[in-house]
């Protein structure tokens, strides 16, 4: 791990190629907290792609209109969702509609990063 942020919504875990975050328990994300997303992405990774894994462990509320933020992170190439609940399937396929990059569902963060380096492999041999 490179550095951790405690945010107001979130605890955010940044890596060399990716991050996690655990919304905080009774959340609503807004498009701004996207917003101060988007400023740790550009610091950490302002020359590079990487991949965002939500590690949804706790109940919270998803604004569908954030995904217009979230979608404005240039460098942002794929969500995974990890979750063992079973109603985040769902919860994926709606997000799917707003969310305009790579979306995965897994029930663990070893599945999830798993899918992050091919999808980081298969963008860098396209690109």
């Amino acid at each position: 791990m490179i550095t951790s942020y405690n945010l107001e919504f979130c605890l955010v875990e940044v890596y060399e190629d990716y991050v996690i975050s655990i919304m905080k328990e009774g959340v609503v994300v807004t498009p701004e907290f996207i917003i101060e997303m988007f400023f740790i992405a550009r610091k950490h990774f302002s020359d590079k792609v990487f991949v965002y894994i939500s590690h949804r462990i706790n109940s919270y509320s998803l604004n569908p209109l954030s995904y217009f933020e979230v979608n404005k992170i240039k460098n942002l190439i794929a969500m995974a969702i990890v979750s063992e609940d079973p109603k985040q399937t769902m919860q994926s396929s709606l997000e799917q509609a707003f969310f305009g990059k790579k979306l995965g569902q897994f029930d663990t963060i070893q599945e999830a990063l798993e899918w992050k380096d091919k999808v980081i492999a298969k963008h860098i041999q396209e690109h």
